[in-house]
């Protein structure tokens, strides 16, 4: 074993940093022993340095991250403090001056990682963020390395805890959205602005660097289309019992069945019970992988959480470490493809729509009449009278598969009807 030890520059000090650096502190023997040399914490940037940081030798942190990554001794970089800038500075900055990185910064990635690979081949560094997109649970190295030889087709995931927590809850209990919200802020499972998470764009960003990985191509957060499951009601999860179905807030990356272009989006949806992801319960992520070869696979752990992401960051670290001992890099950018992103309009799936129609003879024809002018085929359709006993009824439409665009102008088309009072709901079904 090499005696002089790998040195790591410490990026952020919050909930997964002092969970690496405790861990680097604790299982410095093991570590070593599985990379061949020690490995040293030589600096940890922080934004505020009077803070006590149990463990954390209080000469090792600076507010200067910038000098941090440019000493030159410096092996890897571990970046975990988020956001665009300053770290996409610091990271480049880092291959510049010698060191290789390991991040765990999904909103960087979406946007920026074609450059930041670009750079890091450049440099001859490695550029590892297994940490980003599903905490704790292996997948980034097993889509880059283990099916690399395989042919992905589709990558079906929930990529966030606390929109799961939300969803399962509003599921399990009868609660409103409000109250589940409420429930996961008060467990600490939910930012106390909660947007990133429910509005979808965490789950986009993420949904962004698996469409990338998967098909070999550049996939760009704005590529991304992006629902947030805010107006998920109790009427939506009694609507998806009675298919048999619950919902969850889905990434979703396919290939087009003629291989020629790709799409990422990220929404509610409905998906039946008898669906692996439909088990998924409380805060936890899991990912479904379809292939040519290997079939169907299905990634399941703590997506979020300072130990848990700790432990992907860590195996990052090892992985860079040992590439570092063997003058070798890891796996790259792999977008030799190129494939065009095709608008959601394209996008073909089965629909739940539930409208808000006057209960009276013939207005079932009319909507039918609606669907097949626009070439949507319905499957099933449930009416019933409403309980207030109003001149009203709910009309729940099940659709064949569609296009995306062909269901819009549906719907645009219904809203016209005079016969419509209002469009209720509309939740697209997966997994079938």
């Amino acid at each position: 074993m090499r005696t002089r030890p790998l040195k790591v520059a410490l990026l952020g000090c919050g909930v997964v940093g002092s969970e690496v650096a405790r861990i680097m502190t604790t299982h410095a023997t093991d570590l070593a022993a599985r990379i061949g040399a020690p490995v040293e914490l030589a600096g940890v940037a922080v934004r505020r340095p009077s803070k006590v940081r149990e463990g954390i030798d209080p000469a090792l942190v600076t507010t200067d991250a910038t000098a941090l990554v440019k000493r030159g001794d410096i092996d890897v970089v571990v970046e975990v403090i988020g956001g665009i800038e300053p770290a996409r500075t610091l990271i480049t900055t880092a291959f510049e001056h010698g060191a290789s990185v390991v991040s765990a910064n999904k909103a960087l990635l979406a946007q920026d990682g074609a450059a930041l690979h670009a750079l890091a081949q450049e440099q001859g560094r490695d550029l590892y963020y297994e940490a980003a997109v599903a905490g704790a649970i292996p997948l980034i190295r097993p889509l880059r390395e283990s099916l690399a030889g395989d042919k992905v087709n589709r990558v079906l995931g929930i990529v966030n805890g606390t929109t799961n927590f939300i969803l399962d809850k509003m599921d399990s209990t009868g609660a409103g959205y409000q109250e589940a919200l409420d429930e996961a802020t008060a467990l600490g499972y939910a930012e106390a602005d909660p947007t990133a998470d429910v509005e979808g764009f965490d789950a986009a960003a993420k949904a962004a660097i698996l469409a990338g990985i998967a098909f070999h191509t550049r996939v760009r957060l704005d590529d991304v289309y992006r629902e947030g499951m805010i107006e998920v009601t109790a009427a939506d999860f009694a609507s998806a019992k009675a298919m048999g179905c619950t919902i969850k807030l889905l990434a979703i990356c396919e290939r087009a069945a003629d291989g020629g272009s790709v799409t990422a989006r990220v929404h509610p949806a409905m998906i039946p019970l008898s669906h692996p992801l439909a088990s998924v319960r409380g805060a936890y992520n899991a990912v479904f992988v379809e292939s040519d070869a290997a079939g169907q696979l299905m990634f399941y752990g703590p997506g979020a959480g300072g130990a848990p992401t700790a432990s992907a960051v860590l195996g990052d670290l090892v992985a860079v470490c040992r590439n570092k001992l063997s003058g070798a890099t890891g796996p790259g950018d792999s977008a030799y493809t190129q494939l065009p992103v095709s608008p959601m309009g394209e996008v073909v799936t089965r629909y739940h729509i539930s409208l808000d129609v006057a209960d009276k003879p013939g207005v079932l024809a009319q909507v039918a009449t609606v669907f097949a002018e626009h070439g949507v085929s319905i499957d099933t359709v449930r009416q019933q009278g409403r309980q207030d006993g109003g001149g009203d009824a709910s009309l729940v439409v099940v659709t064949h598969r569609a296009s995306d665009a062909s269901l819009s102008g549906t719907v645009e088309a219904l809203r016209n009807l005079d016969t419509v009072r209002g469009v209720a709901s509309i939740m697209r079904v997966e997994g079938e």
